[in-house]
């Protein structure tokens, strides 16, 4: 027996087929590419749940915040509340979509999985002011990209990939990003 087949046969052994493997990974995409105004709409409605959430300075709302975050970051716009109000009812009365490549986006969604995680973290360890700095740059991140078009973790992922931190393969349409100047 071939090791191609051993593999095939464990899988099926334990329930996995090579398509059911390939359906795993399915369940983890992420759109490529993305439309600009569901994003924008997204970063849109993080403003208004931080600022809510800052205002009532309740650690739930953080939460929610990174929970929403670490949704998209997994499972792109499909599990997400905030994206599916986005990509499913607020976007297409905007107009056509406007396309861009995916992985910045996901980059972003991943830079504010991260700082909304911390910020629970902190202030959950007693450390609030250090989690109501982490939601106010999160505030001004989510700002620029809903107000001004401006995303300040597909600018960073621009530079990481211009130096050779993230490969050219990971987003190959994204060699050509006005951003890479960076």
């Amino acid at each position: 027996m071939t090791q191609g087949n051993q593999i095939d046969t464990a899988r099926t052994a334990v329930g996995t087929s090579p398509s059911a493997v390939s359906g795993w990974r399915a369940v983890f995409a992420f759109p490529n590419p993305v439309n600009e105004y569901a994003a924008r709409i997204t970063a849109g409605l993080v403003v208004l749940a931080a600022v809510a959430t800052l205002l009532s300075g309740l650690g739930w709302g953080l939460v929610l915040i990174a929970a929403g975050f670490w949704l998209r970051v997994l499972f792109g716009p499909r599990v997400s509340p905030f994206a599916l109000l986005s990509v499913k009812l607020l976007a297409p009365r905007v107009g056509p979509a406007k396309l861009v490549p995916g992985p910045p986006k996901r980059f972003a969604q991943g830079i504010g999985a991260v700082l909304s995680t911390a910020a629970v973290v902190l202030f959950f360890t007693g450390f609030s002011l250090g989690a109501w700095i982490l939601l106010a740059l999160l505030i001004v991140a989510a700002s620029l990209e809903s107000f001004v078009g401006f995303c300040l973790g597909c600018a960073i992922f621009g530079f990481l990939q211009k130096h050779g931190l993230i490969p050219e393969d990971v987003c190959e349409a994204c060699n050509n990003i006005a951003l890479r100047r960076l």
